[in-house]
């Protein structure tokens, strides 16, 4: 039996409330990282507090849940060469970013879906989504923030596939495609507002890959 649209969209959005920052936390290291540090459960935070092989092991395990979710598309009942595929692609996606923003299983207090929404973004546009990791690695570089990174990133992905590769190398790239490119750079600032907040006063943190603060 083929599974519904609605059946995997659930499915996407489950998907996405698997914390993987609050699960790791509690269980190797029996906390709470909502607790501690920004408290935001997310690979940033997470590498703060504990470390950066813990908040590495987080942004993997985020980023699949993006990949995964859009994955589940091969399972709906649509042609793989039609421009309803990428539409059920991009909603499934979505659905998983909500997921982690408010998750069933954590009392809806989620992270920021960074990670997530990255693995979404590769798996539906992989070249874009490439190109907009190297500019965040290259701003994190520069500027040591990892919000300021994130947030040229996303400004960039609808420049990369709406110019780089809608004008001049994949020409016929789906206008909804394109579209979630612009979706994507306008929702996750909306994330970031605490984080824009601290970086206009001056508050904000800078990435280090350092010792984990708390002993653990």
């Amino acid at each position: 039996m083929i599974p519904s649209f609605s059946l995997l969209a659930i499915a996407a959005y489950l998907l996405g409330s698997v914390s993987s920052a609050i699960l790791l936390c509690k269980i190797v290291y029996h906390q709470d990282i909502r607790d501690h540090g920004s408290r935001n459960p997310g690979a940033n935070n997470v590498q703060r507090v504990f470390g950066w092989k813990a908040g590495i092991s987080v942004f993997l395990f985020d980023f699949m849940k993006g990949v995964g979710a859009v994955s589940l598309v091969y399972l709906a009942p649509v042609s793989h060469d039609s421009e309803a595929f990428v539409q059920w692609q991009i909603v499934f996606g979505l659905c998983a970013f909500i997921g982690h923003l408010f998750p069933l299983f954590f009392q809806f207090r989620g992270g920021k879906g960074v990670a997530v929404l990255a693995g979404a973004m590769f798996a539906i546009h992989p070249w874009g989504a490439l190109m907009s990791i190297i500019l965040f690695g290259v701003m994190l570089g520069i500027t040591r923030y990892t919000s300021v990174s994130v947030l040229c990133a996303a400004a960039s992905y609808p420049l990369f596939v709406n110019l780089l590769f809608g004008l001049w190398l994949d020409p016929q790239i789906p206008y909804t495609i394109r579209i979630f490119s612009v979706v994507v750079a306008l929702i996750l600032p909306l994330t970031h507002i605490s984080n824009i907040k601290r970086l206009l006063q001056g508050k904000e943190k800078k990435f280090a890959l350092k010792k984990p603060v708390r002993k653990v």
